[in-house]
């Protein structure tokens, strides 16, 4: 599974910001700037107005991969995914190379079950944006439901160098050592998430699953202390345990 979760382009964390965006489309310096009253509309959430608003943009300027961007941002929050994709390629395909574009793309492949396609353009999300944590966190996403677990690894522990301590990708690297039985590192990534973020639901139940499935293993790890999750690595002398946990019995992060 993996959480649908989009990124906000421009600051990321603001949508408010969006009226005042300015992201240069690739190939030259020239700027684009989306229409502000539809932008003003999808920064206060109300995506059928900002659907369209957009739409009359695009088409007075259907060259303009920035409003393409916003459309498609748009139809996605309101579960048009098809729309959604279509409007993310056409910015892509004019020349829109920011990295969110490319993550909100990619997430969108994923929740569509095309892999390929969400593995390509994570990449360049990672590419583009290589200091934003959440690229390569969905890139481990991807990575870790193609069973790619030593590059999921890396994208994961990547994400929590620039991040320590967000619990999704936390929990994620629990999952990942988990189908690799590696079950002790395992345990000890899920014991001290559950400890700083009691409430965070998909830890705490991975956690149980384990141990009782490893009594005895937990029992004689239980005295080690994790490291800062942004300082955790893999050693081959870490304890690796036969039988890592089914994927279908794992809880990966929550739908958002």
């Amino acid at each position: 599974m993996c959480a649908r979760n989009r990124v906000a382009f421009g600051a990321v964390i603001l949508l408010l910001s969006l009226g005042i965006a300015r992201i240069a489309s690739a190939g030259g310096g020239e700027q684009q700037v989306c229409d502000v009253r539809a932008d003003y509309e999808l920064g206060v959430e109300d995506y059928s107005k900002a659907i369209r608003l957009h739409d009359e943009v695009v088409r007075k300027h259907p060259d303009d991969a920035l409003s393409h961007y916003h459309l498609g941002f748009a139809e996605g929050m309101v579960g048009n995914r098809t729309a959604e994709l279509n409007e993310y390629q056409r910015a892509a395909a004019l020349g829109l190379r920011n990295w969110d574009l490319f993550l909100n793309l990619g997430l969108a492949q994923l929740e569509d079950g095309d892999l390929d396609a969400a593995t390509d353009n994570l990449r360049q999300a990672v590419l583009l944006g290589e200091n934003h944590s959440e690229s390569h966190f969905n890139l481990a996403l991807v990575y870790e439901q193609r069973g790619l677990h030593t590059d999921a690894e890396r994208e994961t522990l990547a994400s929590l160098r620039l991040s320590p301590r967000q619990p999704d990708a936390r929990n994620l690297l629990g999952v990942i050592y988990a189908r690799e039985g590696r079950t002790a590192g395992a345990w000890l990534v899920w014991r001290e998430l559950v400890r700083e973020v009691p409430e965070y639901e998909p830890a705490r139940k991975n956690l149980t699953l384990l141990g009782s499935q490893n009594e005895v293993v937990l029992g004689e790890t239980a005295v080690v202390v994790l490291p800062p999750a942004a300082a955790v690595k893999t050693t081959e002398d870490q304890p690796k345990i036969p039988s890592p946990i089914s994927k279908t019995e794992l809880v990966m992060v929550p739908h958002k």
